[in-house]
């Protein structure tokens, strides 16, 4: 095993549609900042409701990525 050092961030993300897919659109634009992204843990669900009928989903994230040397 390497040597490794992890930094944690957290991010929400959001989508109308699923939560794979609030997921996918909260890692999808910290790449674009984010170097070296490694695991993702999902630590909350949400969701809108409107009309009595879900609007959108929300995800909480810890996102973990290595360090530059």
């Amino acid at each position: 095993m390497s040597d490794h050092v992890y930094k944690k961030i957290e991010l929400v993300g959001s989508s109308p549609s699923s939560i794979e897919e609030a997921v996918a659109n909260a890692l999808a634009r910290a790449e674009k900042t984010i170097r070296n992204m490694r695991w993702f843990e999902v630590t909350e669900t949400r969701g809108h409701i409107e009309n009595g009928k879900i609007d959108h989903w929300q995800v909480t994230l810890q996102v973990g990525f290595t360090l530059d040397k």
